[in-house]
């Protein structure tokens, strides 16, 4: 190997990480476009390419073709390799878990629910859905690049505890994350070194969040607002050019206990009128004089409520006015602390916004000060299952990082 070549290798290995994270968010389709994004030169670019494709992380194309009625030398198509390495990727609720593994680019390869009654020990469901996700990588056979736990509860940092599991029945301070990576340990789930793949655990609407920035509806955003409700309660989360802010320890946005009706309904927290209890999917059953169905998800029978009779049923039509109110004055107070250039709605604020849209964005509007003076997207979520995507993006950012380090044995 000449020496000019063993330096263009040693500069684009500084590259590899920036170029498949360029490739996994879908921003770099071609190699001229992987070049231009990069500022590197075309060899420089064409060695990363080729170092991430030996790697088993993307694909390109052998043989390009230019475009009819295009002019110059056509480019290599970039894709993520759809028979790569997965994350493993496990989201616990009120109502069940689901594990599943993911892909780069956000592909879910595959999943396994389970529902039923959340125990109060978390290490029950949480060896359950492991053991869930060990089975789906067994029948796989897929490389595992390491694993990733959403819950419904802020996850304090550095400690990996959930501090507030209101809509489970854990103790606060639940260690939620070396459990985790206990039962990975117990479940043998390994890399390709043979040892035990790193597991991390977040708040669910966190990772969701930087899942619809990466892959969803806030692909581009430079300031993304997630918002949404899903079986119980209100989360949300803020995406600050392109990394989630979590503040000073992984607690930042429990926007679910901001207060839209001083006279509401009593909050989990001690409080009244909080968007936990008055835009969630229990909210809307009672406020439309429904009763919850044993065995169906709340969601699922919210959602479904508002798909079916949204326009036929004059009670659900207003039902679903005051929540659509009440989670537009709590959107426009975070708009004005905020100032962000996106909303994304998740859940059943989801279907909300897709139920009238019109009539939410006038209210943020008439009650924000930059909602007024500049009008703010809000829009629905993109992903079906925006956790489980998030929780495997927590697993595939080392690869992100330094895929060399992770898998370059």
């Amino acid at each position: 190997m000449t020496r000019t070549r063993t330096t263009r290798l040693e500069r684009g290995r500084s590259a590899l990480g920036p170029a498949l994270e360029l490739v996994h968010t879908g921003q770099a389709p071609t190699r001229a476009v992987l070049t231009a994004e990069l500022g590197v030169t075309r060899a420089t670019a064409g060695a990363v390419a080729a170092e991430l494709e030996a790697l088993g992380l993307i694909t390109v194309d052998a043989h390009p073709t230019a475009p009819v009625g295009s002019q110059g030398r056509p480019s290599h198509r970039l894709a993520v390799d759809p028979a790569g390495p997965v994350a493993l990727a496990a989201q616990i609720h009120a109502d069940g878990y689901r594990a599943a593994l993911v892909g780069l680019g956000g592909r879910i390869v595959a999943t396994a629910p389970g529902c039923g009654t959340v125990d109060a020990d978390p290490a029950q469901i949480i060896s359950e859905v492991v053991a869930a996700g060990a089975e789906l990588l067994r029948s796989s056979g897929r490389r595992c690049v390491g694993a990733g736990l959403a819950v419904p509860s802020a996850v304090a940092e550095p400690d990996g505890t959930a501090l507030n599991p209101l809509h489970l029945a854990w103790e606060a301070g639940a260690p939620v994350r070396d459990t985790f990576r206990a039962c990975l340990a117990r479940a043998q789930v390994t890399g390709a070194d043979g040892a035990t793949v790193t597991g991390f655990a977040a708040n669910d609407l966190n990772v969701a969040a930087l899942a619809e920035h990466r892959h969803g509806a806030g692909r581009g955003a430079r300031h993304l607002l997630v918002v949404g409700t899903g079986h119980h309660g209100v989360g949300g989360a803020l995406v600050l050019d392109g990394r989630l802010h979590t503040g000073s320890s992984g607690l930042a946005l429990e926007v679910g206990h901001l207060t839209v009706d001083p006279e509401g309904r009593p909050c989990h927290c001690g409080s009244r009128g909080c968007l936990d209890v008055e835009t969630d999917p229990a909210a809307l059953l009672a406020a439309a004089a429904r009763p919850a169905s044993p065995g169906t998800s709340l969601l699922t029978q919210a959602a479904e409520l508002l798909r079916t009779e949204y326009g036929a049923d004059p009670a659900v039509r207003e039902a679903a006015g005051r929540l659509i109110d009440r989670l537009g004055l709590g959107l426009a107070g975070l708009v004005n602390i905020l100032n962000p250039d996106r909303i994304v709605l998740a859940g059943l604020h989801r279907a909300l916004v897709e139920a009238d849209g019109e009539r939410l964005r006038g209210v943020v509007a008439d009650r924000s000060l930059w909602g007024r003076s500049g009008s703010v997207p809000v829009l629905p979520s993109r992903l079906a299952h925006n956790s489980l995507v998030g929780a495997a993006e927590s697993a595939w950012q080392p690869v992100l990082d330094d895929p060399l380090a992770v898998l370059g044995g």
